[in-house]
C-alpha cells in the first residue's frame, strides 16, 4: 500500500524522545514510537523498510529508551499523533530515510556561468 503525503502539514516538524517500540521494518512501511518528555507516544512512519535499512536503520540500530529525534511532517489532524518521517538521529548519526524528501543545502556561495560571477549570499563573499 502507498501512503502519500497529503495528509501531513507542509512543514518540518522536529521531536526529540525516548525509542518507546523498536524500530518495525515487516510492514509497507518501516515505522516505531517515540515517547516525548510528557509521556505522549507518537507514531513514526518512514519510508518502506528496504529503504530504511539501507539507510542503516535496522531493527537493532537503537535499543529501546534510547533518546532519539525524529525530522518529519506532522499529521495535518492535530488529534493525531502521527509523522511522516525524512529522518532519524540517533546517537549523533543521521539515518535519512526519504533522501529525495530531505531540503537541500546549499554549500556554494558564489556560481560561476558563463564567465560571469552570481553571488547566491552577497553578504557572506569577503
Amino acid at each position: 500500500a502507498h501512503h502519500g503525503w497529503s495528509g501531513q502539514e507542509g512543514t518540518r516538524f522536529q521531536l526529540t524522545g525516548k525509542l518507546h517500540s523498536s524500530v518495525d521494518l515487516s510492514g509497507p512501511h518501516a515505522t516505531l514510537q517515540l515517547e516525548d518528555e510528557s509521556g505522549r507516544i507518537w507514531h513514526i512512519t518512514m519510508s518502506p523498510p528496504r529503504r530504511a535499512s539501507r539507510s542503516g536503520l535496522t531493527e537493532e540500530t537503537i535499543p529501546v529508551g534510547a533518546e532519539i529525534s525524529i525530522l518529519g511532517n506532522r499529521n495535518s489532524n492535530p488529534q493525531s499523533f502521527e509523522v511522516k518521517t525524512v529522518r532519524v538521529i540517533y546517537d549523533g548519526k543521521n539515518y535519512v530515510v526519504y533522501t529525495i524528501r530531505i531540503d537541500v543545502v546549499v554549500l556554494a556561495v558564489r556560481v560561476i556561468y558563463d564567465g560571469k560571477n552570481y553571488d547566491v549570499y552577497p553578504n557572506r563573499i569577503s
